[in-house]
Formats: C-alpha cells, structure tokens, sequence
C-alpha cells in the first residue's frame, strides 16, 4: 500500500509543506521513522526526533513552529494525533477489507444467511437462523450461537464466543477471547444449604460502534435483556453481570466488575479494578478511579469518585493529606499524653 503525501494530505484535510508527490508506504513513531514512512508530532516531550528523523513526513498540528531546520517533509492538520488515528483507521480498515471469502473448514447452518463481502475464518461456526450483515469479518474459531444477528460492518475476532440469541450492531468489535450471552450468575439458596441454579433466558444487545476487549465477559439477562449502548468501549478482562445497562459512550477499564441489575449512564468513565454492587444506578458523565468500591447509586451527574469505599474526590483528598500523617499525629498524641 502506497500513498502520495498529496494523497494523504486529501485523506486528512491537510496541507504539504515539502514536496507532496513524495510516497510513503508504512507507518512509524516518529522516533523509528525511516524512509518511505510517515510519523507524527503532537506532543512537546518528542519534538527533538522530528530534527533527526529519517520519515519521508511527518504530521504535524496546524500550529506548530518548528524550533531549528529539518529536513522531513511536514503535513499540516488541525489536529495531529486525530490526524494520525485517521490514517491508523484507513490502514487497518484496507487490512480488512482484504479479507473477503470463505476459509475451510468452517460451519455454517443453511438457515442463516450473510451479507456481501464478507469473510469467515477457518474454523469459525455459525449457528441456526443467524442474521449476519455485508462486511462483517469473522475470524478463525469464532463461534456464532443459534439466532445471532450481527450488523454491517462487524469485526469478530478469533476464538470469540457469542451464545444463542445474542444481538450485536453494526461498526462493532469483539476482540479474541471476548464471551457474551454466556449464563448470569444466579443461584436460589435452599434450606439444606445448597444452590438451585436459576436460567437464565434473556439475552444480551450491543448498539451500533461497541468495542468489547479480549476476554471480557458479558452475562445474558436472567430475564430481558442485559444492554450495551451505542459507542460503548470495553476494555480486556471487564465482567458484566446479567441486566446491566452501560450507557452510551462509556469508558470502562481492565478488571472492572459490574454486578447484576446495575444501570451506568451515558460518557461515564470507570478506571481499572472498578467494583460496583448489584441494582445500583450511575449517573451520567459519573468518573470512578482505579480500584473504587461502589455500594451506593450516584445520582448526581458529572462527580468524579475514588477510594475505597468511594466518597467524593474532594473529601478524599482533604481526608488524604490527615491520614497519611497518622503515624506523626499519633507519636504526637502520645507524647502530649506522658506530659499530661
């Protein structure tokens, strides 16, 4: 794949500023770059490499002033890392696109039906009934349940694992390990001290442009429907419990839990190791750092939450900067107390 910087420059709304019939034919960190590669500046802290780069070009905000001569060829944008995921996107998106057919052996039930360019990886199943759309891309040892529907557009990645009656958009991603519709955790005590197991029948929707990460599991409702909105990003190794509803763009990192009956918001953004407990409810544009415990709804849009249990950010650290003296105070107390 081989671009001219005039072509790249129309991709991006750009302008050149060198000689734009220059071809670049692979992307780079700007401190790697070499020639016939493109890279990017948009943080300060990397500005020294673009003086020593071999890129043929390399992108560049539409305010940037160069401090000393150089000898690569810029490209103007108004905004740099945008303009660099872009190209990111168009080269992953070309990858994709080549991926057109059928690989053998792989399984496909004569009731279901799949779109025009589309590709199933060897080894890949696809269930009864299912409704896949044009251009979704299913890799090697995916596994599509019965009455699967799957949007334009969908990449599947390999050994994925989508159960029965699963409902999925279109612009979705399901990386490699990724579980959805799998059995919510619901067991009834007995009187002898045993569990009877509940089924769980509901199953699991994900809207339009949800990224799930690898290994992440999403529960199917025990009755109903457990929700992922529209433009949700989920990070590896998240846990969704059965009748969670994740509002539109929300964030959520590694290791999160989310327990059952949980409502999060909309642009909400959940760090590592989050925990939240069962039938709560998350306001929106609601911010919860790293290893915070949730045992209460939030509901008052836009705090920002940390610690264990979570209390307000600003009531943390005021508490913060008293018990991480504890030590002195408490030496201090003790003396006082032997003059007394």
């Amino acid at each position: 794949m081989e671009f001219s910087l005039e072509q790249l420059a129309g991709i991006l709304g750009g302008t050149v500023e060198g000689d734009s019939s220059q071809k670049v034919n692979r992307l780079d960190k700007i401190q790697e770059g070499q020639s016939g590669s493109i890279a990017f500046l948009a943080n300060a802290k990397y500005e020294s490499f673009l003086y020593d780069t071999a890129a043929t070009a390399v992108i560049v905000s539409e305010d940037f002033v160069p401090s000393k001569p150089h000898k690569t060829t810029l490209i103007r944008v108004k905004d740099a890392y945008l303009g660099f995921t872009t190209l990111l996107e168009a080269y992953q998106q070309f990858q994709q696109n080549a991926l057109i057919g059928i690989e053998e052996p792989s399984y496909f039930a004569d009731s279901s039906t799949m779109g025009e360019q589309g590709y199933r990886g060897a080894f890949s199943y696809i269930g009864k009934n299912c409704k896949i759309g044009n251009g979704v891309k299913i890799y090697g040892h995916a596994y599509i349940g019965d009455r699967v529907t799957i949007g334009d557009g969908t990449i599947v990645y390999a050994g994925a694992k989508i159960h029965a009656d699963t409902q999925i958009g279109s612009q979705c991603v399901i990386h490699a390990g990724a579980v959805l519709g799998s059995d919510g955790f619901g067991f009834a005590p007995q009187e002898d001290g045993t569990y009877k197991t509940i089924p769980q029948i509901g199953n699991v929707v994900l809207e339009d442009q949800v990224s799930i990460g690898a290994n992440t599991t999403i529960d199917r409702a025990t009755m109903g429907t457990t929700f992922i909105r529209k433009g949700v990003k989920i990070d590896n190794q998240v846990h969704i419990a059965h009748n969670v509803i994740v509002g539109e763009h929300t964030v959520i990192a590694a290791q999160t839990g989310i327990s059952g009956s949980t409502e999060i918001g909309k642009h909400c953004v959940l760090a590592g190791k989050v925990g939240i407990a069962g039938h709560l409810k998350i306001a929106d544009h609601t911010s919860i750092g790293g290893n915070t415990g949730i045992n209460k709804s939030i509901k008052e849009p836009g705090k920002s939450l940390f610690g264990f249990l979570a209390m307000d950010l600003r009531d943390f650290l005021r508490s913060y900067s008293v018990f991480k003296n504890l030590d002195d105070l408490q030496n201090r107390v003790q003396q006082l107390e032997k003059k007394g």
